[in-house]
């Protein structure tokens, strides 16, 4: 009998800590439930978009902090990185991304942009200035100015410009679950609380199927 009490309690005990996890973010206030959701790459998975922007300090910071969270994100999980394409050096730092992307570097290439960046002042202005540090991280130089300048990268640039536009972005870094649900570092309540704010839309998202 004190066993099943015992069970009886620790449910009611889960459930009231289930419900208060719950009732902790909520739309219009942690995130906001975009009125027209986007579609996803992959329907079959949840989509996690982050959008930022090499030169954004804030994305610098956060960077230490979401690539972690990455790594152990489940297999029905897809996470995406997108340029924010704001115009001048945005656009410019979002093709370079976007190149470095199509040649599959490790995430070591995209930690030098960012700290050549932020930490040495470089401000990459330019594709040669890219091309040269990036060549210092084994990539060719060559190789690297032919993807920046190839109309598939181009092609993906004017993809981003489209996908910020349909999240209403004002700036980043920005994270928008599967399509429907977007939010930042501030409405989140800090960086930590932002990827708490991910965890838990995911789980909403992963519930409804």
């Amino acid at each position: 009998m004190r066993k099943l009490v015992l069970s009886a309690v620790l449910a009611t005990a889960s459930l009231f800590g289930m419900a208060a996890h719950a009732a902790e973010f909520q739309a219009g206030k942690e995130y906001v439930e975009l009125k027209n959701p986007v579609p996803v790459a992959e329907p079959e998975k949840i989509e996690v978009v982050e959008l930022f922007w090499y030169g954004c300090p804030h994305c610098y910071q956060f960077e230490p902090i979401i690539n972690p969270w990455v790594k152990q994100l489940p297999d029905d999980v897809d996470f995406k990185r997108v340029p924010a394409m704001f115009g001048g050096a945005w656009n410019v730092h979002g093709q370079m991304f976007l190149a470095l992307e199509s040649m599959n570097v490790e995430q070591d290439v995209h930690d030098a942009v960012f700290n050549a960046y932020h930490r040495d002042g470089n401000k990459l202005e330019t594709p040669e200035k890219m091309a040269e540090l990036v060549e210092g991280h084994g990539v060719d130089k060559a190789a690297f100015l032919k993807a920046y300048n190839s109309f598939g990268v181009k092609s993906r640039a004017e993809q981003a410009k489209k996908l910020g536009m349909a999240y209403q972005i004002t700036g980043v870094p920005v994270m928008v679950v599967n399509g429907k649900y977007r939010f930042d570092i501030g409405s989140a309540g800090g960086p930590e609380r932002a990827l708490e704010v991910a965890d838990f839309l995911i789980e909403k998202e992963r519930a409804a199927r």
